[in-house]
């Protein structure tokens, strides 16, 4: 009896550890990927862990970082600019869905210039890019800004030295409107660069940009505005002169077809429309199909559910757009649909 009395003790005393465990483990959510959107998700980790006692933490170390780890299943989810491919999502058992849309945009550290006062076209900002534009009193910078008093003054690129999907999106802009550049740099979260100084995440950018007399960098539009850094406004696909805001990002995502791509890897630069802003993009979380670990994801889920519905005032208060509410729909059919454990969805959570 006493033995009995032992064993019961014992196994009551595991199935607590077992329980306290579920419990430190939905207290948690991991992420690691995209620097672009890394503001709002602080703000919105701040505020979720506020209401629930849940905390989120993200590692901002961009995007091809980020599809590593939730590859290896070392996180609860991965972030990514750059949306993977139907048939690279079903090769590595993963889902993806957007969550939410911003803006890159070119900055500069030129004396006496200030933001929003140089435009720019794409093929004159790729040419920059090539070291082809080299000084800020070039006779193309000059042709249009007549009105600009343009210093004599080396032009030093910045640019992300590290995969990342801010560097997909700049890119495939600037090979969408330069078949120069297309045929030299490409389209890529990892490119060759021809000319200019290297820098690792939004931050890196911001900072070597902000320290270096002439340069040109490009950053993710919450990084421009938290630093204060001069921007530059572009030329977009209908021939009007642009500067980045919300509005702009929200025109250039108003038309994107989700509905028609089942792995939701929509890719929104140099998209029509007279408000558009050229360098538009969604930024993605990825997840495992049957993850290693269901109350995480579950937990991670809760997370992004509640930032679709209560996230929005924050998210416009850094120049991002929320996504569409047709859109959050198509997301939560993914999730119903696509995210399993033991044969059955994980979504919606259940207590």
């Amino acid at each position: 009896m006493r033995t009995q009395t032992v064993r019961k003790r014992a196994l009551l005393a595991m199935l607590g550890l077992a329980g306290l465990s579920s419990v430190a483990l939905a207290a948690g959510i991991s992420g690691a990927g995209a620097t672009f959107p890394y503001p709002i998700y602080a703000k919105w980790a701040e505020a979720y862990r506020e209401k629930s006692g849940v905390s989120l933490n993200y590692q901002s170390i961009g995007s091809g970082a980020g599809i590593r780890q939730i590859k290896a299943a070392t996180v609860t989810f991965g972030a990514s600019d750059k949306p993977l491919s139907a048939a690279e999502l079903a090769k590595d058992g993963l889902v993806q869905f957007p969550m939410v849309i911003g803006g890159v945009v070119p900055v500069i550290n030129v004396p006496g210039v200030k933001a929003g006062e140089i435009l720019l076209d794409g093929a004159t900002l790729a040419d920059i890019y090539l070291g082809v534009v080299s000084s800020w009193d070039d006779a193309r910078i000059r042709a249009l800004n007549p009105k600009v008093s343009l210093p004599r003054l080396a032009i030093a690129p910045i640019y992300r030295s590290d995969g990342s999907g801010t560097n997909f999106l700049f890119t495939s802009y600037l090979s969408g409107v330069s078949a120069r550049f297309r045929s030299a740099v490409g389209a890529s979260t990892s490119v060759e660069w021809p000319a200019g100084i290297g820098a690792k995440g939004n931050e890196g950018v911001a900072n070597m940009t902000a320290l270096t007399r002439g340069a040109i960098g490009y950053v993710e539009y919450a990084y421009a505005r938290q630093n204060r850094m001069a921007y530059l406004r572009l030329r977009n696909r209908d021939g009007k002169t642009v500067a980045p805001d919300a509005a702009a990002f929200a025109a250039a995502a108003s038309n994107a077809g989700w509905s028609e791509t089942p792995a939701h890897d929509v890719v929104l630069v140099d998209q029509p429309g007279p408000e558009s802003w050229p360098i538009t993009g969604a930024s993605f979380i990825i997840m495992q199909r049957r993850p290693k670990d269901p109350m995480a994801a579950g937990e991670a889920l809760k997370f992004f559910a509640w930032a679709y519905r209560n996230g929005g005032a924050l998210a416009r208060s850094l120049d991002y757009v929320p996504l569409p509410e047709n859109v959050v729909r198509l997301v939560e059919d993914t999730w119903r649909n696509s995210i399993v454990s033991g044969g059955r969805p994980i979504w919606p959570v259940r207590p």
